[in-house]
Formats: C-alpha cells, sequence, structure tokens
C-alpha cells in the first residue's frame, strides 16, 4: 500500500547499508534483480535483498524525520526491535531473526535494521483459496501463538518504550487520548464530535479496571502478518505495535464483537479462552472504538489516494458508538 511514511532510497544508499551490515564483499554490483520492494505494508519501507553469497535478507527503514507521524507511532522501530527481542527470549514464536540495526542515521536519515527473509505465504493473500477447515486451522494456531505471547512477563501498562502506568486504566485512556489529539491536530472529521466520543470512553472506563495484570500485546496479528507454509504458520510480523496491556485487545478478538472484523470462533477455541462477561464486552467494545479511531486518523497521516478505508473505519466507529451508547 502506497503511503508518504514509506523512506525509499536509492541503490547506492542501500548498497551502503549493504555492506555495513554484511561486508563489501557481499555487496551485489550489477543488475536489478539484487532488489525488490515488498509493497504489502502500508508504514515502514521493505526491501528483499539478494546478497553476493546468494542469501536472501529484508531490509526495514522507518519513515523519514520531516513526516509526521501519529503519536503512538514515534519510533516505532525501536518498538519492533524490542518485542522481538523480547519473543526470542520467552517464546519459541517464530519470527525473523535480526541480522543487524543502525540507529546512527549515518547512511540515510533514518533507523533501518535487516533481518531474515521468510520463503513462505502470506496469510493474508492465500486466504481466499483455502477451505473453511484449512483457514479454521490457521485461525486456531494464531490464538495458540497469541496466547503463548501474551505469556512474555512485564511489569506495568504502556508503551514497550514507556513511559509506563501502573493501572491499565491509566494507559488505555492515554492511548485513547492520543489518537483523539493526533485527529484534532490534523482536523480530521470523525464523523462524532471528539469529546461526545471522550464522555462514551469516560463512561465505560470502570470495565478497564478490572485488568490488573499488565501482558505482552502483539496487537497487529492478523493474517497479513503471518507467513505460512506447508500448512504451518512458519513466522510473524511487524511488532512495531506491541504493548503491556489487555490480552483481550488483540486483534484475534475483534471478531467477536463483529462481524464486519471476521469470525473468533476459531481463534478463541485455539486460544483456549471461556465466554466473555459483561465487563468483558464492554472492553472489547472500547477496543474496538480505540483501533476504529486510529483507522480513521491514520488516512490524514498516511495521504491515502483513496477514501476506502476512512470509510470503512467511520462506519465501524458508528457501530460500536451505538453499541457504548445503547
Amino acid at each position: 500500500m502506497e503511503s508518504v511514511t514509506k523512506n525509499r532510497q536509492p541503490p547506492e544508499v542501500l548498497r551502503a547499508m549493504v555492506a555495513r551490515a554484511y561486508g563489501a564483499d557481499q555487496v551485489c554490483d550489477g543488475g536489478e534483480d539484487w532488489i525488490g520492494e515488498l509493497g504489502d505494508g502500508c508504514f515502514n519501507v521493505a526491501y528483499r535483498i539478494r546478497l553476493r553469497a546468494g542469501e536472501q535478507v529484508v531490509l526495514k527503514i522507518a519513515p523519514p524525520p520531516d513526516v509526521e507521524v501519529m503519536t503512538y507511532e514515534r519510533d516505532a522501530m525501536a518498538v519492533e526491535l524490542a518485542a522481538l527481542r523480547l519473543i526470542r527470549r520467552h517464546t519459541k514464536v517464530p519470527v525473523p531473526v535480526v541480522d543487524f540495526s543502525d540507529r546512527s542515521h549515518e547512511l540515510c536519515d533514518a533507523d533501518y535494521f535487516f533481518m531474515t527473509y521468510v520463503d513462505a505465504d502470506n496469510l493474508h493473500a492465500v486466504r481466499g483459496a483455502l477451505t473453511r477447515s484449512q483457514i479454521d486451522a490457521y485461525d486456531e494456531a494464531l490464538g495458540a501463538i497469541t496466547r503463548e505471547l501474551n505469556g512474555i512477563p512485564v511489569a506495568a501498562f504502556g508503551p514497550l518504550a514507556g513511559p509506563c502506568e501502573s493501572t491499565w486504566r491509566a494507559a488505555f485512556l492515554r492511548m485513547v487520548e492520543e489518537v483523539l489529539g493526533d485527529g484534532e491536530r490534523r482536523g480530521v472529521d470523525l464523523r462524532h464530535g471528539y469529546d461526545v466520543i471522550r464522555e462514551v470512553v469516560a463512561a465505560h472506563a470502570d470495565a478497564l479496571d478490572e485488568v490488573t495484570e499488565p501482558r505482552f500485546v502483539e496487537w497487529d496479528l492478523w493474517p497479513g502478518n503471518c507467513m505460512v507454509r506447508g500448512g504451518r504458520i512458519v513466522a510473524i510480523l511487524d511488532h512495531e505495535r506491541a504493548f503491556y496491556g489487555d490480552p483481550l485487545m488483540e486483534f484475534g478478538f475483534a471478531g467477536s464483537g463483529s462481524s464486519a472484523s471476521g469470525d473468533s470462533t476459531a481463534f478463541i477455541r485455539g486460544y483456549g479462552r471461556r465466554p466473555f462477561t459483561a465487563a468483558e464486552r464492554t472492553r472489547r467494545r472500547l477496543y474496538d472504538l480505540h483501533l476504529a479511531l486510529i483507522q480513521i486518523v491514520e488516512t490524514d497521516f498516511r495521504a491515502y489516494a483513496d477514501s476506502a478505508q476512512y470509510d470503512l473505519a467511520s462506519e465501524r466507529l458508528r457501530e460500536t458508538m451505538a453499541l457504548l451508547d445503547g
């Protein structure tokens, strides 16, 4: 997906990055087939690069410093690197290996890192060709993976890089306020009054107090961030949105309250979770509201070419507001 946050670099800079990471003897000199942009992401630019020895790797480059990003996206690459370290240290969940990272800004104007290339299919891309039983099997596997990720030990609520809060209520309300502040600053039309949204969230904030144990939350673990091969999930990608919070905020639970977000039945079965309580249903609606706000506001920050995401997210916000108001 095209976005103003994609920080593309010329071949000579990319070659310099390869040389710094792997040595000058691994830089491919001729031809164009040594590099190709991976176009699925919508925030960082990512390249598949072939080293002279034949190995393929992936290079991710953070947005340029003069492009404004949403508050929660600031320093997102550092968050991803931290999340990858936590996942590899505490779980057996398959993730790419980070070969090299550079935050010096000496070769380009942003952070970047190299990781192993995963030779597999994107689950979202192949999902339409799968049978119902195959989809359910993958969703169950995603549930089990998400539960393992949620078991990573953490000490407080909030962003991986801080600042953290002692309560989930304080951390989540700040997350919502940051998105609303971003939208107000850019004059984004939410099709609802900003203060009306604040009032609705505040009216249901008591449900957040039930969450007393912070957990690692991957949050963006949807099929588009899963690589599959031979009927198995062989890697999960894109960890820059991870935080410490309530596991119920994970993407896999989104379909539990709205069919527009898919069907969470198989995911919940794989996760091994009991049915939701009334307070949990309220929290899930608050999390749906938060996600809809992000999806609306980011369309302005990323200058998308069409209004498809804005329209869809606006409708989901309307539905969620109606459920909370009811």
